[in-house]
């Protein structure tokens, strides 16, 4: 039988960074209040990335795409599927996936996008690893990358506080041994309106509300309900118990799911990756971003089992089991 193992990752962060001071400072101007410590109490988070007008998705994504390459020692050549998870991308199409390709200059392998919104990157994992599983593909790069800010409204300020911009990436493979051992995912459209950006391009004009809207209180509930039960349900699939967990790599929204999720888990706070606090909520780039971090700082071995879990607009939920 042929698994798919993660043998690489890199991330990609834009260089402005604006810190809670600076957004707080900014939004003054506009005669909404907030401040550092509201922002930090309230989510965890203490910064942002946001992107030049000129750094794209694509951009983000191709530049996370070869940190990823080069931590695995993989070739761009040996890429026969690129999976691209965005709620951003450049165009209607084509896909941020195939101008990845064209960025990393090769072509012939398949190449698609898969929109989940903050899940996108744990139901884009999950599409590779049927791929390589199915032996339609041998060596798999797959992507979160977001320039969220692009779709911010900047006078709510429930929201524009939340967000950033960035891109994570892994690179799987085909291996006799196991990897990805267990997969969950999930989804609710009847929840569609309590996360949405619901604004489309129709005859050359914007139609509806092109903004993120979210009603916060609503995410919170349905996220720490579905992401107890997604993990409870892969760990049974996958035959380990909850114990045997090394990691929880969460979906980076706000601090106080991710400890409302770990206590409903029985999972040590010392076992749950946390990098909010520096890139705030990437959406479906949060999941690599965080995976990467560990990975290059050394918490995350060789051997130790990882639980990745996204929620997000759709409404939509998923969980991966992975053994490094």
């Amino acid at each position: 039988m042929s698994y798919a193992r993660i043998i690489g990752s890199g991330a990609y962060l834009p260089s402005r960074v604006v810190s809670n001071d600076e957004l707080a400072a900014e939004l003054a101007t506009r005669q909404i209040e907030t401040s550092d410590s509201w922002i930090v109490e309230r989510t965890g988070i203490k910064q942002r990335h946001i992107a030049a007008p000129e750094e794209k998705t694509s951009l983000l994504a191709t530049r996370a795409a070869r940190a990823a390459l080069d931590d695995a020692g993989v070739a761009a050549d040996e890429i026969d599927l690129i999976i691209v998870a965005t709620s951003t991308p450049d165009f209607v199409f084509p896909s941020t996936a195939c101008l990845v390709q064209a960025g990393l200059g090769i072509k012939g392998g398949a190449a698609f996008d898969v929109q989940a919104v903050c899940s996108g990157f744990v139901y884009a994992l999950a599409t590779a690893d049927a791929f390589i599983q199915a032996k339609r593909a041998r060596v798999a790069l797959v992507i979160g990358a977001e320039v969220f800010s692009s779709i911010l409204d900047w006078n709510d300020r429930g929201t524009c506080v939340l967000f950033g911009d960035g891109a994570g990436a892994v690179v799987l493979k085909a291996s006799d041994e196991p990897g990805i051992i267990g997969a969950r995912l999930n989804a609710d459209g009847s929840q569609m309106n309590i996360l949405c950006a619901a604004g489309n391009v129709a005859h050359g004009k914007v139609v509806g509300d092109p903004f993120l809207r979210m009603d916060g209180q609503a995410v919170f509930k349905l996220a720490v309900t579905a992401l107890t039960r997604s993990a409870r349900d892969v760990c049974i699939e996958a035959g380990v118990a909850l114990t045997d967990i090394d990691w929880l790599v969460p979906h980076q929204a706000n601090v106080r799911i991710l400890n409302f999720l770990s206590k409903r888990l029985g999972i040590p706070d010392e076992k749950v990756i946390i990098t909010l606090d520096k890139h705030a909520n990437t959406s479906a780039a949060s999941v690599p971003l965080a995976l990467d971090v560990a990975r290059r700082d050394g918490r995350i071995k060789p051997g130790h089992l990882v639980l990745m879990q996204g929620v997000g607009g759709g409404f939509t939920w998923g969980s991966i089991l992975a053994r490094m």
